[in-house]
């Protein structure tokens, strides 16, 4: 590990800059005069929209606010203000907030309904749509394809929204992405029933496009929960690297989180429930250097690419739009468990598709069903490293049985309240994990690992449960503490997080911002995409409060790299980029 330096700046919450309390407000009852206002509000303005159904309403929020001074667009309540007929609405500036507003009975005439732009030259950074929804908002035919939500710019946020009733062609919510990354963050939000369109087009989330699929996006998917979303196989597609996808919960669901292109993708701690539903799927792996780890899925039905887990056979010199070959996954710590088809290795091998798995691990994983074969291997894979793992139920599948995998008993209990099957008492799975993986800490609960690390996606831990199945009634409007009325950061008081580094990518210095909840100890760590530590920040007790680092890697060569925030009872992760 080279030498490091570090500097420090530590500021009690109490010294933070207050929010826009003294901003002015204006009231607002038409688009125009939405227009009119922002061309001389201020950072820390609120415009008021008024109540009431706003029918073929072509709505542009124009301008620029401030980090601590954000300019913010509301609805008094949630669903006081309902955007109706050929409607939309386009967010354009910087440090701009959108809240409360309720689309529905309506269609976009042009475009997406919302849009993080005002044009191709004018985009959005720092801006943010929050405690809003689009509810039935579709063409008289379902063959016109318009997106529900388009993210361009970059650091932009949606959060704490609902959608659900998309019944025509096109992606929910979808990321473009440019030859810079953009930190977008999609977290808190109920995506509902989707009807199966028959064809593609028809995902809840997309990071990307397959032209751009191997840039970085850096985007960050988290705490969402996604029911009946069965407009296509993939639920969410990704189209670019670096993005990470965490703690979301899929509710019988007919498709899988498809790593579809780009590489380098992280999908963690996620909750997938397929409660016997045909074609009901997990996780499907297309691609290079991805990380699957803490994930549990139970009850689905799929089989081949809709496997609980599936790596897929790729093409020789695919095209951007083809199939990459899957190389170097590291698939550690998940609980298959009561899945038809659990494990397919090589799905997807055809004519075209002849590449199979190369270099990858499964480690450590929980694999257990009535269903069989636990394993299908429809291609061969090339130097697969089987450590740790603990299979029982139906026939294995493979022959001989790796070293690297105990068919016995898990002693799984039975499902509780959570819908979860956690290992009983004096189960083979406690600290009985096998391999070095220093950057899984914790298990899907948020709950920290020990020296001896248990198998599966479950620590057995008497510490509190900070990650949980999500409800419906968890996320959305009005759940939580939104924070947008006053410019917030919308985290919950005393919460500890996490910052986007600044500048990204850098050389070699950056800026990472962070703030704990309760005081004690707290670590800061850097890891390459392999897990091994490479440098510590922080590692050392400090007070409640919010910190910023500075971070010095003259010493790294050129890559991504995860830095992971340890305070207490919380773990959060960021990718970084150093560019030399």
């Amino acid at each position: 590990m080279c030498g490091l330096r570090y500097t420090y700046s530590f500021v009690l919450a109490l010294l933070l800059p207050a929010a826009s309390a003294a901003g002015k407000e204006f009231k607002v009852a038409t688009p125009a005069e939405i227009t009119s206002a922002m061309a001389t509000a201020q950072p820390g303005d609120t415009l008021t929209m008024q109540s009431g159904t706003w029918s073929d309403a072509r709505i542009v929020f124009q301008g620029s606010g401030t980090a601590d001074n954000p300019v913010l667009l509301r609805a008094e309540t949630y669903g006081s203000v309902v955007i109706a007929g050929a409607s939309n609405l386009r967010i354009a500036g910087n440090y701009l907030v959108v809240s409360g507003l309720s689309f529905k009975n309506g269609y976009s005439p042009s475009g997406a309904v919302v849009e993080f732009r005002g044009s191709s030259s004018l985009e959005s950074n720092y801006c943010r749509l929050t405690n809003s929804s689009i509810e039935d908002f579709n063409p008289s035919n379902d063959s016109t394809d318009y997106k529900w939500v388009s993210l361009y710019g970059t650091h932009n946020r949606c959060d704490h929204c609902s959608f659900k009733g998309k019944t025509h062609i096109g992606t929910t919510v979808v990321v473009w992405l440019s030859a810079t990354p953009n930190y977008h963050r999609i977290d808190h939000n109920y995506f509902g029933p989707r009807p199966a369109l028959g064809q593609n087009g028809g995902e809840t989330i997309r990071v990307g496009t397959s032209d751009w699929s191997m840039y970085d996006s850096f985007t960050t998917v988290e705490e969402n929960v996604f029911e009946q979303c069965n407009g296509e196989i993939e639920i969410i597609s990704n189209k670019s690297c670096g993005n990470v996808y965490r703690y979301n919960t899929f509710l019988n669901c007919q498709g899988t989180l498809t790593l579809r292109h780009g590489n380098r993708c992280r999908v963690e701690g996620n909750f997938f429930f397929g409660s016997g539903l045909s074609q009901s799927g997990g996780i499907r792996v297309i691609g290079e250097d991805h990380v699957i780890v803490n994930n549990y899925v139970s009850g689905t039905t799929g089989t081949g690419l809709r496997a609980a887990l599936s790596l897929m056979d790729g093409i020789q010199n695919s095209p951007l739009n083809g199939y990459f070959q899957v190389k170097r996954a590291l698939v550690l710590f998940n609980t298959l468990v009561d899945n038809t088809s659990t494990i397919d290795v090589g799905a997807g091998k055809d004519s075209d598709n002849i590449l199979p798995p190369l270099d990858c691990t499964v480690a450590n994983n929980v694999i257990f069903s009535s269903a069989g074969p636990l394993i299908k291997y429809t291609d061969t894979p090339v130097n697969l490293l089987w450590e740790g793992n603990v299979a029982y139920g139906a026939s294995l599948g493979i022959s001989p049985v790796p070293t690297g995998i105990t068919v016995a008993d898990p002693a799984l209990a039975l499902a509780g309240s959570d819908g979860l099957r956690r290992p009983s008492a004096g189960s083979i799975l406690v600290d009985s994990a096998k391999g070095s993986y220093s950057d899984v800490t914790t298990d899907m609960d948020g709950q920290a690992r020990g020296s001896l690390q248990d198998v599966g996606a479950d620590e057995v831990s008497a510490d509190p449960l900070l990650h949980l199945p999500l409800k419906p009634a968890d996320v959305g409007p009005g759940t939580g503490t939104t924070g947008a009325e006053s410019g917030g950061a919308a985290d919950r008081p005393g919460r500890s997080s996490l910052d986007q580094n600044y500048p990204n990518p850098f050389n070699p210095h950056t800026r990472i911002g962070w703030e704990i909840g309760e005081g004690g100890w707290v670590r800061l760590l850097v890891y390459d995409m392999l897990g091994r530590e490479v440098a510590t920040i922080v590692n050392e007790r400090r007070a409640s409060g919010r910190y910023s680092s500075t971070f010095d890697a003259q010493c790294l060569p050129s890559g991504v790299y995860l830095y992971r925030l340890l305070a207490g009872r919380m773990t959060e992760s960021r990718p970084m980029m150093v560019v030399k």
